[in-house]
């Protein structure tokens, strides 16, 4: 079984920065595309900024520029540096990943989501 697990959501004020962590355990032979999605309250869930295993980083339009996704294969781990933020980056940040478990055998995994508060 494999787990995804977000770390370093925050209340911070406009203008601030915070850096996600999400790190990935289990039976993992390898990871394909990792990425970042959001889900403000009443809204769908988005994507904000997706990275290959080759680390090609591709991002939504309203967050180019101040944010920066990058990763560390050796560590199964995907960040995600915020800076500028705006309260309307307000929302429940959620990691994702596609593992390969066998030679075969590819699956989406999601973790279980970090708050982050944008607010004065």
């Amino acid at each position: 079984q494999v787990q995804l697990v977000e770390s370093g959501g925050d209340l911070v004020q406009p203008g601030g920065s915070l850096r996600l962590s999400c790190a990935a355990s289990g039976s993992i032979l390898s990871i394909n595309d990792m990425g970042w999605y959001r889900q403000a309250p009443g809204k769908q869930r988005d994507l904000v900024a997706a990275i290959s295993s080759g680390g090609g980083a591709n991002y939504v339009d309203s967050v180019k520029g101040r944010f920066t996704i990058s990763r560390d294969n050796a560590k199964n781990m995907v960040y995600l540096q915020m800076n500028s933020l705006k309260p309307e980056d307000t929302a429940v940040y959620y990691c994702n990943a596609g593992v390969r478990l066998t030679s075969r055998a590819t699956v989406e995994v999601w973790g279980q989501g970090t708050l982050v508060t944008v607010s004065s």
